[in-house]
């Protein structure tokens, strides 16, 4: 592994002092009042998009992430990989359903490529941590590839090896490969939280200096700010 690619990927793996859970109790009340969430927009229009479907660990890190690369339409915060029909935040986080926080993605293959979407999901996250980010620990912060084709498994299933290959990480990877079967929207004060709610104590001390250095990676990337494209 290169010393450049070694000092972009180590800073994701630093502890922080501010849990997600703990924050999300602090602010639900607060968060987002008096703005449109992604229920009240018009819907999507899916055609030519793909959809890709990643947890790693608070979905309010994981989504800001993803909304900021070019070709990604629409990031979803909700909760995969359980069964019970419509989950709620505060069972997902009693880590008892089986469930873990999750965006789904909305992407134009032909700007952004899976291949893409795998190695900004690999950076901007610890995968050597079993059921836990930072200080979200927890089944329901477990890193997961969430398949929809056997064409991203597979992509998925490759990429983990060269990682491992590479040496990218100084501990094993252990995020898992499984079949996407549901996904279950997140309660509306959770979507697009890292935008709407720039003074929060989790983004400020959390999200924020890693979206610092997840931009510096993806610097040829991201969107123009300008017009979100």
């Amino acid at each position: 592994m290169s010393t450049q690619f070694r000092f972009l990927i180590l800073p994701f793996l630093v502890l922080f002092n501010v849990a997600c859970s703990q924050a999300a109790s602090d602010n639900k009340q607060a968060a987002g009042e008096g703005q449109t969430t992604k229920k009240q927009e018009a819907p999507l229009d899916t055609t030519g998009l793909e959809k890709a479907t990643f947890a790693g660990g608070c979905f309010w890190c994981t989504e800001g992430y993803f909304e900021r690369l070019k070709g990604i339409k629409q990031v979803v915060s909700g909760y995969a990989g359980g069964k019970k029909p419509h989950p709620t935040y505060e069972e997902v986080s009693s880590g008892t359903t089986g469930y873990a926080e999750a965006v789904q993605i909305y992407f134009d293959p032909k700007v952004t490529s899976y291949q893409d979407l795998l190695k900004a999901f690999f950076i901007s996250h610890d995968p050597t941590t079993l059921n836990r980010q930072g200080p979200d620990e927890g089944t329901q912060y477990r890193s997961v590839v969430f398949y929809h084709t056997p064409e991203q498994k597979k992509e998925a299933e490759q990429y983990i090896t060269q990682l491992q290959l590479k040496g990218t990480y100084p501990n094993k990877i252990v995020t898992t490969v499984e079949p996407f079967t549901t996904f279950w929207e997140a309660e509306d004060y959770h979507q697009d939280f890292y935008e709407r709610n720039p003074d929060n104590p989790y983004i400020q001390q959390v999200a924020k200096p890693k979206m610092k250095k997840f931009e510096k990676a993806f610097h040829d990337k991201l969107k123009d700010t300008t017009t979100n494209e």
